[in-house]
């Protein structure tokens, strides 16, 4: 193992308990997880336990965007589990949500005036209490798009999304699967004002906020969302969801794949679960090679 892959997992909180399986896993650069270990961390039922020991680091060739299944075999690997509702699309949103015209505007926005307009952005309660609103940040022809929660008082204070610990944490498990943020990776949040004392954002505000997190991904484009935690996923997936029942599997916001994880807030309050998270980022990269199935 490298010492830059040693030193992100241990930032992550896994190097003490990963060790490299063969000499063909150390020429890749991964880790993976002893047996004694893994027998330790929990899977719930219906979740596999990825084995990432033959996974390469290398760069895999990039197909045109977006990543579309276009044969049976393909299809197969992308299946559409039938939990997987339709996105919540901006036109479906609950009625106290709905201003058409808002959305309509909103859907014929460019970038600049698409973030000038989420920090001017008055639609929702959220506004009464931010010091800012944070649009997102990063790639804007990202092939990762991550989707969080809502800012923190960090982000509040700084205008960008995951600056405190808990993106610290992000940015290390982005660079344990050779990723870095602002380098095909695009950032951004379902609600883009924090909820007073970090609460859980609301279903009405998430509604509320989604026209601008839609057109974010319209532009982006991106082969990828990876949902951050619930709220993100209830924002793409337009149903409520458990972490732990969903992850190791693929969803869709549109014809777009998602891949549900923890939030990394949740996981520096439960360390036990980093590993989870670290099969999680395994499992996406495989989605994005084009090898991914449903566990």
């Amino acid at each position: 193992m490298s010492p830059r892959r040693e030193g992100v997992l241990r930032e992550m909180g896994l190097a003490p308990i990963w060790r490299l399986r063969s000499a063909t896993v150390e020429a890749a650069g991964e880790a993976a997880l002893p047996e004694s270990v893994a027998a330790s961390v929990p899977v719930e039922p219906g979740v596999r336990q990825m084995d990432e020991g033959a996974l390469q680091t290398a760069p895999d060739p990039r197909p045109t965007r977006p990543l579309r299944p276009d044969s049976a075999r393909d299809a197969a690997t992308a299946p559409r589990p039938e939990s997987a509702r339709a996105p919540l699309h901006p036109a479906t949103a609950p009625a106290h949500a709905a201003d058409p015209a808002r959305i309509a505007r909103i859907a014929t926005l460019g970038w600049d005036e698409l973030e000038a307009d989420i920090r001017a952005c008055q639609a929702c309660r959220l506004c009464e209490r931010r010091k800012q609103a944070v649009p997102g940040v990063g790639d804007r022809r990202a092939d990762w798009m991550l989707v969080g929660e809502g800012p923190g008082s960090e982000e509040d204070q700084r205008g960008e999304p995951f600056v405190g610990p808990a993106g610290k944490l992000l940015d290390a498990m982005l660079a344990a699967i050779g990723l870095k943020r602002g380098e095909g990776v695009y950032i951004a949040n379902a609600v883009k004002c924090r909820p007073p004392h970090n609460r859980t954002p609301e279903a009405d505000e998430i509604a509320t906020c989604l026209p601008y997190l839609a057109r974010q991904i319209e532009l982006v484009r991106p082969r990828l969302l990876v949902a951050l935690g619930r709220p993100a996923a209830h924002a793409l997936l337009n149903t409520e969801i458990s972490i732990g029942a969903s992850r190791g599997k693929i969803f869709h916001y549109a014809d777009t794949p998602v891949v549900v994880t923890y939030h990394p807030a949740y996981l520096l309050r439960n360390q036990a679960d980093k590993a989870k998270a670290w099969e999680d980022l395994c499992f996406a990269r495989r989605v994005m090679q084009g090898s991914g199935g449903d566990a």
